[in-house]
């Protein structure tokens, strides 16, 4: 079985979108009061939910016609959005570590696919 280029294309789109749900996870813990009015007042973390939600619904319509081996690691990929969108919201760190783990991802993410040829 080969996994069609929509299907790839489709996790990679979704794991881009789950990014943003750690987003509005982080920024939601950031603000939470120990209080059911806070809780219920931090529209962040319902958003990152329902972001995380919709990224999954994507994830399920492509394994559907595809590999499963081929397209699960491709969700990693939402952790180089994840480094980058931290940096940029919420000024953390790039670290070498930080560089040295992405690029481990990348690559491993870039081999599997050559054996969807």
């Amino acid at each position: 079985m080969k996994t069609p280029l929509s299907s790839i294309l489709l996790v990679l789109f979704g794991s881009f979108v789950g990014s943003f749900g750690t987003i509005f996870l982080k920024a939601g813990a950031d603000k939470l009061e120990r209080s059911v009015k806070g809780v219920l007042t931090n529209w962040r973390l319902p958003v990152g939910i329902l972001i995380y939600l919709t990224s999954f619904s994507m994830y399920t319509v492509a394994v559907k016609t595809g590999e499963l081996t081929i397209l699960y690691p491709m969700v990693s990929l939402g952790y180089l959005w994840t480094l980058i969108w931290s940096r940029l919201i919420f000024k953390e760190p790039l670290t070498r570590n930080k560089f040295i783990g992405v690029g481990m991802i990348l690559f491993g993410v870039v081999i599997l696919n050559l054996g969807n040829r």
